[in-house]
């Protein structure tokens, strides 16, 4: 297994905005199929991992790589890429380290071999860079929380650690720089000390989601309030494939629609055939009444 992270400047946007990871997956691709030098049959990555704890699929399971052209590097290992750079998203949070890590699980559950190593341990390159491939180093440990987690309901303060910048702290925090100037009082926004607490604005209520009613539920032709807040839902994401509606009745339209919300997601084929899971439907934030 080989690690990677893109080596360009990465939007911390990605931290509070998991579309705009979706966008990066995309881009990349597009990228990737755009270099006539190397001439890539597909995005270079088996899979990617996001901020938010996604695995994205790319070449997915079984599928030679296209990190550096056509190598024996590419024979020997697989790639997953964490959403970060070398400026801008350059801290892994744990979600991304966890999916990472469930990506290797995956694919050593279809043959992969134990190694985990970083791209520079391959190939000449400054790759994974230096938070992913210190974590590398210590072997890829699962990790047992988030790293950078928005606060609680109550909490105020906010402990700023190492490669963290005041416009990524705002965005966790779905706040604004100059809000955070202001309320501490600094001098220079540029200026961070790892351990220093800085003040929050007052976090708001979380909203309440309704869980996730299992698959079954949707094979059954339901009637429930629960489809007609998941349409709305779909709708307001731009998935939305009705022609009427959409209402409180399971239909072939609610099917296709949430077939475009997995593909947002990310994922492709059995994985995107319109029957709400866990994952995906977390993500899409139902709420409990409408």
């Amino acid at each position: 297994m080989k690690v990677h992270y893109e080596g360009t400047a990465v939007s911390t946007k990605l931290l509070s905005d998991h579309d705009a990871c979706i966008a990066e997956w995309q881009l990349i691709r597009k990228s990737h199929l755009a270099n006539k030098v190397e001439n890539y049959s597909d995005v270079a990555y088996n899979y990617a991992a996001c901020p938010h704890g996604y695995l994205l699929e790319g070449r997915g399971v079984g599928k030679r790589t296209g990190a550096n052209g056509n190598q024996n590097l590419n024979k020997a290992h697989y790639a997953i890429v964490g959403l970060v750079g070398s400026s801008g998203l350059t801290q892994p949070t744990d979600a991304m380290l966890g999916a990472i890590r469930d990506g290797i699980e995956l694919l050593r559950k279809n043959g992969a071999g134990d190694e985990i190593k970083g791209h520079k341990d391959g190939y000449a390159t400054a790759c994974p860079g230096g938070p992913l491939y210190a974590w590398v180093l210590k072997g890829a440990p699962r990790p047992s929380g988030e790293s950078t987690p928005p606060p609680p309901a109550g909490t105020s303060t906010y402990t700023v650690k190492k490669d963290d910048t005041l416009s990524a702290i705002a965005a966790m925090h779905k706040t604004t720089v100059a809000t955070l100037v202001s309320l501490n009082k600094l001098k220079d926004p540029d200026k961070l000390t790892v351990g220093q607490k800085l003040k929050l604005p007052g976090a708001a209520p979380a909203p309440a989601y309704a869980p996730f009613p299992g698959a079954a539920f949707f094979h059954t032709g339901r009637h429930s309030a629960v489809v007609t807040a998941m349409g709305r839902r779909l709708v307001a994401e731009g998935c939305g494939r009705y022609t009427n509606g959409p209402g409180p009745n399971w239909t072939n339209a609610d099917r296709n629609s949430y077939a475009a919300w997995q593909r947002k997601l990310g994922y492709s084929g059995a994985a995107a055939d319109g029957i709400p899971g866990k994952t995906s439907w977390d993500a899409l934030k139902v709420p409990k009444s409408l």
